[in-house]
C-alpha cells in the first residue's frame, strides 16, 4: 500500500461480515473480524482461511507440532454483513451530530 495516503476502509475490528471470495466464500454465514492490518490492506477473519503451522518445541510449547490458525485474507474478499437485510452490504459514510457514521446502503441502518 502507498504510504502518502492512508487508506480508509468500512470494517473495523468486531465487525460482522461475509466472505465473497476464495475457498471459504459464504454468503450467508456472517463471521467476526479478529484484526485488521491497515498497512496491507488485510483483515483476519474468524474460521475463514485456515493455514496449518508447524511450530518447534518451546517453553510455552513443550511438544511443538502442527497448529491451525486464521491467516490474513485481502479486505477486498469481505463484505460488511447487514444483520436487517440478512446479507452483506455496501457501506456510505454520513455526518450526523458531528460524527461520521457508517450507514449500511442496503438497508439504511446505522452500523454500530
Amino acid at each position: 500500500m502507498s504510504t502518502r495516503f492512508k487508506p480508509k476502509f468500512n470494517i473495523k475490528k468486531g465487525d460482522q461480515v461475509v466472505v465473497i471470495a476464495g475457498d471459504d466464500k459464504d454468503l450467508k454465514k456472517p463471521r467476526k473480524v479478529l484484526e485488521v492490518i491497515l498497512e496491507k490492506g488485510r483483515v483476519v477473519v474468524e474460521g475463514a482461511n485456515i493455514v496449518t503451522k508447524h511450530t518447534k518445541p518451546s517453553a510455552t510449547n513443550t511438544k511443538g507440532g502442527m497448529v491451525k490458525m486464521e491467516a490474513s485474507m485481502n479486505i477486498s474478499n469481505v463484505m460488511l454483513w447487514d444483520e436487517k437485510a440478512g446479507a452483506g452490504t455496501k457501506v456510505r459514510r454520513e455526518r450526523q451530530e458531528g460524527k461520521l457514521v457508517r450507514i449500511a446502503k442496503k438497508s439504511g441502518e446505522v452500523i454500530k
